[in-house]
């Protein structure tokens, strides 16, 4: 099958201005400080945003292209749109293409949203009379029947991002190129592009989508496409791909979080010590970044100098911002531990993480039955991150793990 798109060892360079002064006020303090060099006009360098990048794209496959800001994925969307032309190599694009690049582009300020709807649609090609069978579908998906007549320099963010999706998805593209424009739409219309998206993937569209949301890859596209300093990291099934490209990014967190452990405060008699703290996912690989609604297991490695009768073991967590979530231990939940002596672990399971995305503290702590002596306390040295689940609660501190019902009557 012939692809529909193909990059052909493209690499795209832009040149750049580090000495040009954008503003008469710049103009004028560089020509006080006497630095009025003809080289702040001209420049001075190249930078690579894609670089030797090739893929083939084909009929009906929706693709995305998953990366870190700034490693060329926008990019790539505008050579494939033929906004701007590759320094090096071929871009080579079969069928019509429309591009959600950028929030209105190619509205008219002074126009009206359906001024707008039947210029930009005039351009893609439609007839008129197809344009005006069509308009009533295009204002009410993008919910603008109240200000459809009005000039968009009035309009938000949200409501060019609405008419111009709206418009794209309504004059039948055979490509469609979709930029992480989606992110400033409220929840409910978010929910009514990707189903809208998900119709046009199920019409043989072939859709290749830029988003930070390994969720949304995940759930449409077949495939993905990891870019990394305007390279092709990996090319694979969208599971595989987002997944070697989250865990290059927990990798990096870990390392940041590991550099931030360990300064916080620790005292205790010292008879029994809290030797090590593992945190470890369900596979019991060790970590420091897990997903809501995941299993977790935290290990306190200890090591008692002399026997202790009726130890208790514990934990704490604390948010970042100090609120303190939740403190179980051994005594309060029944779990008795007649003695220690020497080295052993004692391990906290938790089947299903409740928290909601952010940064977490850990604390340990091992003390008497009666809370009169503490042996070792670990004081918020430990910590975690937690990320979002693709479904579920997205606001607040845990999941409550409910479920709604409706009954009319």
């Amino acid at each position: 099958m012939k692809p529909v798109i193909t990059f052909s060892h493209v690499t795209k360079e832009f040149a750049f201005h580090p000495f040009y002064s954008r503003t008469f006020q710049e103009m004028l303090v560089r020509i006080v400080r006497g630095r009025r060099e003809t080289r702040m006009y001209h420049p001075v360098g190249k930078l690579a945003a894609v670089k030797d990048v090739s893929f083939e794209i084909h009929r009906g496959e929706t693709v995305g292209l998953v990366g870190p800001n700034g490693a060329g994925k926008s990019t790539i969307l505008k050579l494939a749109s033929r906004i701007i032309e590759p320094t090096h190599g071929r871009v080579t694009v079969d069928g019509n293409v429309r591009a959600l690049l950028e929030l209105g582009a190619g509205f008219h300020p002074d126009l009206t949203g359906r001024e707008n709807v039947l210029l930009n649609a005039s351009i893609m090609g439609l007839k008129r009379s197809t344009i005006m069978r069509r308009l009533d579908d295009i204002v009410a998906f993008a919910e603008l029947e109240r200000f459809i007549d009005v000039p968009v320099r009035h309009y938000s963010s949200g409501m060019y991002m609405r008419l111009g999706f709206s418009v794209a998805v309504h004059t039948d593209p055979e490509i469609l190129l979709v930029d992480e424009i989606l992110a400033v739409g409220d929840a409910a219309f978010q929910r009514k592009c990707l189903e809208r998206i998900d119709a046009l993937r199920n019409e043989g569209v072939t859709i290749l989508l830029v988003s930070h949301n390994a969720d949304t890859v995940r759930t449409m596209c077949s495939r993905a496409i990891w870019i990394q300093a305007g390279s092709v990291v990996a090319d694979g099934t969208a599971e595989s791909v987002v997944g070697q490209y989250l865990d290059a990014v927990w990798r990096e967190i870990e390392g940041d979080l590991a550099q931030e452990g360990r300064s916080g405060v620790r005292w205790g008699s010292g008879r029994a010590r809290i030797v090590q703290v593992r945190l470890v996912d369900e596979r019991g690989d060790q970590r420091q970044h897990f997903v809501s609604g995941r299993p977790m297991v935290v290990e306190l490695w200890y090591d008692a100098l002399e026997r202790i009768a009726d130890p208790v073991f514990g934990i704490a967590i604390h948010r970042s911002d100090g609120l303190h979530v939740t403190g179980p231990n051994t005594n309060v939940a029944g779990f008795a531990i007649p003695a220690i002596e020497g080295q052993g672990v004692v391990r906290f399971h938790v089947p299903a993480i409740p928290l909601l995305e952010g940064t977490y503290y850990l604390s340990a702590s091992i003390h008497n039955r009666e809370d009169t002596e503490m042996y070792d306390y670990h004081d918020r040295i430990y910590p975690f991150r937690v990320a979002s689940a693709s479904e579920g609660q997205r606001y607040g501190l845990i999941r409550l793990g409910g479920r709604w019902s409706w009954e009319s009557r």
